[in-house]
């Protein structure tokens, strides 16, 4: 039994908006991304969605306002909420997911999600 490292994992690679799964518990996946410039305006119809800020400062726009989020900040959009994070500089985020819940809400544009 090992410790996850967050901080090993998320040296192991460069790519932005590309999550990596890093365990699975109670059929959820436990990613690390690496996020900068603007994602995609989107929504999950059938999940929250969980945004764990561990580097950076992160913007979650939302039609009717904004959040901002600095290191240890945690912020979940509710289900069926448009949203769209934002990160001037490069952001280390922990996220939490069911598993297979495409990363912008629509499985034909989401990013692959690979186990680091």
């Amino acid at each position: 039994m090992r410790a996850i490292r967050l901080e090993d994992k998320l040296s192991a690679f460069t790519e932005h908006w590309s999550p990596k799964i890093v365990t699975q518990f109670n059929g959820h996946d436990v990613m690390v991304v690496k996020v900068q410039g603007e994602f995609v305006w989107h929504a999950h119809p059938d999940t929250d969605d969980l945004f764990l800020v561990l580097k950076g400062r992160l913007t979650i726009q939302l039609r009717d306002g904004e959040v901002h989020l600095g290191p240890g900040d945690l912020y979940v959009v509710p289900k069926g909420v448009e949203h769209r994070p934002v990160a001037d500089e490069e952001v280390h985020l922990l996220l939490i997911e069911p598993a297979g819940t495409p990363n912008t809400g629509d499985p034909a544009t989401a990013a692959v999600k690979t186990a680091i």
